[in-house]
């Protein structure tokens, strides 16, 4: 896959999702009668702007966010101030852009079940969907599109399946049984104990059979709620590994995001789609920590205003607060983005 395609692919994902999460603000802000000044796309300088009413539509150049600006955010002075409504209405408001993107799964993986797709065969095997230059699955002959049946007799089911029947052959010549449009094919190969990263054993990159199917909503609609539940269940399960010492954090910045989509989108457009759930739910939970210029920052004041007895903290205060957050995450953003680089450079996957 280019380059190209692949930028491509990232920016309308995270153009989708980024959109979600504005609208969430805009469309509370419009019921609750906060005025909104800008709903953009995309960070300035502007490209594009179109004033309806009192707000301004924009298209910005840089690609890597969105806002919706809203009058007087931390002055309630402002006439129409989101600052002038009371507590509960600002929590809403807030806080829907990340109630949105919590949701969006809820209607993205329903709709993907019900559209024609490659999706996994349950049983299927697995089949090659990439082989490495100068391995010994190229040596051999295995090609891409081939299903491994059999590593020296014993059944494949799983990527699991081949690790296991691999680890005591490393180094030692082995028999595997493909199918190969429809028919067997038998070869045989030597594993190698020290493979260059990030290939195996036998250079190869495998996943699961897929075919194309859709579903009737009858079934897609608790298709996509179980495969949201399985979702959020490994998450869960991944950060109390990472709280328990069991796993390290892994972050990736934008350019790190935009290679895991590469990746994915290799292995076919369900997987991708997961992937946008996946990004819009960890983006949500992102937004939602008590760090100033993030809607949890914003929420946070909420809650420091309640127990100063309704007592604000002044909106200069507010707003320099929110400054300063904002040029650190820039800043963390840039420093994640240069060892995403180095990890690329080193040949290092972002992906297990």
């Amino acid at each position: 896959m280019s380059v190209f395609i692949t930028i491509l692919i990232f920016l309308a994902i995270l153009a989708v999702v980024i959109l979600v999460h504005e609208l969430g603000h805009f469309i509370t802000a419009k019921l609750s009668r906060v005025k909104v000044e800008e709903l953009g796309l995309g960070f300035p300088p502007r490209l594009i702007g179109i004033k309806r009413r009192e707000t301004i539509y924009s298209l910005n150049l840089i690609p890597l966010g969105g806002f919706c600006r809203m009058a007087g955010e931390e002055d309630p002075n402002v006439p129409g101030s989101l600052a002038a409504k009371g507590r509960w209405t600002r929590l809403l408001v807030l806080s829907a852009g990340c109630i949105m993107m919590l949701l969006f799964p809820l209607f993205l993986f329903p709709i993907a079940y019900m559209i024609p797709m490659e999706r996994v065969v349950e049983d299927g095997g697995v089949k090659v969907i990439g082989v490495s230059q100068g391995s010994p699955a190229e040596l051999a002959g295995i090609e891409t599109g081939d299903v491994i049946l059999t590593i020296d007799g014993h059944e494949v089911k799983t990527v699991d399946d081949i690790q296991e029947a691999l680890e005591p052959k490393l180094g030692s010549e082995i028999s595997i049984v493909l199918l190969r449009d429809s028919t067997q094919v038998e070869l045989s190969l030597i594993p190698r104990p020290d493979p260059p990263e990030p290939e195996g054993p036998m250079g190869v990159e495998v996943g699961p059979v897929t075919e194309s199917r859709a579903y009737p909503p009858w079934q897609a609609i608790p298709k996509g709620l179980g495969e949201y539940w399985e979702m959020l269940v490994g998450m869960k399960d991944a950060i109390a590994s990472i709280v328990q010492g069991e796993e390290e954090l892994d972050i990736a910045g934008p350019i790190g995001i935009a290679h895991i989509t590469s990746d994915i989108a290799k292995r076919g457009a369900y997987p991708l789609i997961w992937f946008a759930g996946l990004l819009s739910v960890n983006l949500a939970i992102v937004n939602l920590l008590p760090i100033p210029a993030l809607d949890g920052g914003r929420i946070a004041f909420l809650g420091l205003e309640k127990v100063r007895r309704g007592k604000r903290i002044s909106p200069r205060t507010e707003g320099l607060i929110n400054a300063i957050g904002f040029a650190l995450i820039i800043l963390l953003v840039m420093v994640v983005s240069y060892y995403d680089i180095l990890r690329i450079i080193s040949g290092e996957g972002f992906l297990p």
